[in-house]
Order: C-alpha cells, then structure tokens, then sequence
C-alpha cells in the first residue's frame, strides 16, 4: 500500500502552498520516523510524501528531506547499512520500561507474536557478526565485501570471505536463545497461538532448533545461487570447492587466493556450469518481494512483537519493530545496548539475549495453571 504524508499547522488545517514532494513506489516504513517530528500525520493516498516549509520551517524541512532521501530507497526493499541517527522532538518521550512482570502480561495475552532476530543471536552460537572486531575481514570492512560490486570485480575474493562465514557457521550449533524460541513457537501452537520468527541471519541455525515458522529476508549462507540459471539450491559442502579447502583466513597478514573464475564454485545443473554465488541479499541489492510480503502480513496481524539482538541500523529490516509499533502493539527489544529504534518501543531489556530472552519466553503461570 502506498501513504502519503502532509505537514498539518498548528490549527490541523493542512497548506495547500511551498510543498516538497517525494514520490515513492512500493510499501515503506516511514510513520515512526516522521512522528518524531510531532507535526505530520499519515494518510492512505498516492504515494507522495509532502513537506510544508512554510510550517515545519527550514530546519524541520532539511531534516525531514535528509530522512525522505536515506528511506527513498528501503521503500523498494533494498538492503542499506546506516550509522546515521536523526534526533528531534518524540510525540511520546516515555522511557521504555524494563519490567519483565509487566512484559510477561502482554506475552500471555497475546496470540500472534513476531519474533525479530539478529546477528546477536548467531552471536550466542558463536557466529561473529559484521560489527564490532569483526567489522573487518583481513583489511576489508565486511558491508563492502558483502555487494554486487565486489562480487563483479574480485569473485574470488568474496568467495573467500563467504567461505570463510560458511566453516563458521557449518560448524556450529543452535544456542539457548534458538532452542527457547522454537520450544515457545510448539507449545503455543499447541495452544492455537503462533510464533513467526522474521530473522536477518543468514545461517540456518533456527531451522536447525526447530523453529518452522521462519522467514529469512537476507537470505542463506547455506544456498547458492547460479548467476546465469539463477538455479537455487541447499549446498552445505565443505569446502564449497576444492580451490577453496583452507582459505579465507580472516588474518589481514594473508594475501588473496586469487582463486581463477572457472575454479569458483559453479552451477552443476546439466549444461550450465555457470558462476554460484551464496544466496544472501548484498548490502544495496532488493529484498525477496515474496518474503516482503509475507513479512508485511505478518506485521500487520501480530499482537505482540519481540525484537532480539538487533543494532537497528540496517534498513528495511531496522523499521519493522517501530511500525509495528505504530499500531499500538507492544514491541519488546532485547539487546547489548540501546538502538536508534530503542525509543519508539514499549519495553527494553538490556543485556545478553541468552540472559534476557529466557525468562521472557517461558511459559505463562496462565499456561501452566491451564
């Protein structure tokens, strides 16, 4: 569905005069951004987003612009990495609450529970996670090694990197974190609720939970994709290839394979043999349309939606907990530290996900005693 959004004065009368239009396709996630603001108000329309300057002011303006502009493109579902944080007036400065007794209330009443995970929680696994000391891959920092581009120009070289995650991720098992989010997602089921798991990791380490309800929107470090059949498939050899058996040391002292293209591992549907490459979403590529929808089905009938071990600067994906916070829906973040998103949710629980998760998830005396 497309919105449009009108800068209102203070009587509420909208201006007909000195509008900044952005016009966008698709479905976005803008509302919780421009409430910041306190003087915008949505409404279903065409598409357009409008900013009155005579209202808002030049500042106001310049701000909103900047915002319209860096969420232009998450509108049509590209992946982005942003450190960009807009500050300004929030329509409700409440501090999220901390309480787990109040949180546990809303978990036994609710019925449609969307669970948002991140890196964080591979990280319980022992998955290192794009940030941090692991922002680097030898001297690259890993969002550039994970793009189109970098795949077009040194294959090998991403290849190396991918293999590398791959090892990692093949040689681990589900955490605590894993295991309580898919024991919840059975029991409840067996109580005509569910659970939808709406995870960025790229591994399969919920699958392997046994987690059912799981929606992957970067894709699977455990899939390949040919780039001339486009032929998908699981592929959990290892090594993927035989050029690539003890390669991608992260060590920034270690030079480049620099493995020949032919020698990359390659499409063995009959007469293809085409280049693979990991099916996960590189950073400014679209999201699956599919998956996108089913994501916004899911977030327009959740009743209760948790958002676990997620930095909430990786666009699309960083709007989901806030939009559906917009509809009134508790939203529970459960991280290492504050987010840029943290403000816009009802609850916030600091700390390892593998200590706050746990209890957060049990059953319900209301469960037990039924």
């Amino acid at each position: 569905m497309n919105r449009t959004y009108n800068s209102l004065p203070a009587d509420g009368a909208p201006t007909q005069h000195s509008f900044t239009s952005f016009h966008l396709l698709g479905t976005f996630f803008l509302e919780p951004d421009l409430r910041r603001f306190g003087t915008f108000t949505a409404s279903r329309g065409v598409g357009a987003i409008e900013v009155n300057k005579k209202t808002c002011g030049e500042n106001i303006t310049k701000q909103v612009t900047m915002l319209l502009q860096n969420r232009a493109v998450f509108a049509i579902g590209l992946r982005m990495g942003s450190t960009r944080v807009m500050n300004g007036p929030l329509m409700d400065t409440a501090r999220p609450s901390s309480d787990m007794s109040d949180f546990r209330k809303d978990f036994s009443q609710a019925t449609r529970i969307a669970i948002i995970t991140g890196a964080g929680v591979s990280a319980e696994s022992g998955v290192p996670t794009f940030r941090g000391e692991n922002e680097k891959w030898r001297k690259w920092m890993s969002q550039d090694l994970a793009t189109p581009e970098a795949f077009s120009r040194t294959p090998s070289r991403v290849w190396e990197f991918f293999h590398y995650r791959r090892e990692l991720v093949l040689s681990k098992k589900p955490s605590a974190v894993h295991l309580a989010i898919a024991e919840c997602e059975a029991r409840l089921r067996k109580q005509g609720r569910s659970v939808v798991v709406i995870t960025q990791c790229i591994d399969d380490l919920h699958q392997q939970a046994g987690s059912k309800h799981v929606l992957r929107i970067h894709g699977s470090l455990l899939e390949t994709r040919c780039m001339t059949c486009r032929h998908v498939t699981l592929n959990k050899r290892s090594p993927i290839c035989p050029a690539l058996k003890d390669k991608g040391s992260p060590d920034p002292d270690v030079a480049d394979a620099q493995i020949p293209v032919d020698k990359l591992p390659r499409c063995k549907e009959s007469k293809c043999h085409g280049l693979l490459r990991p099916n996960v979403v590189f950073f400014g590529e679209t999201l699956d349309s599919h998956i996108l929808t089913k994501v916004e089905k899911e977030m327009e009938i959740c009743d209760l939606c948790m958002v676990v071990g997620t930095s909430s600067i990786v666009y699309p994906a960083a709007m989901f907990g806030p939009r559906i916070a917009s509809r009134g829906v508790p939203v529970a973040e459960f991280n290492l530290s504050s987010t840029p998103k943290t403000e816009y949710f009802k609850y916030h629980f600091q700390g390892p996900c593998g200590t706050t998760l746990l209890p957060a998830l049990a059953p319900h005396e209301s469960e037990i005693n039924n």
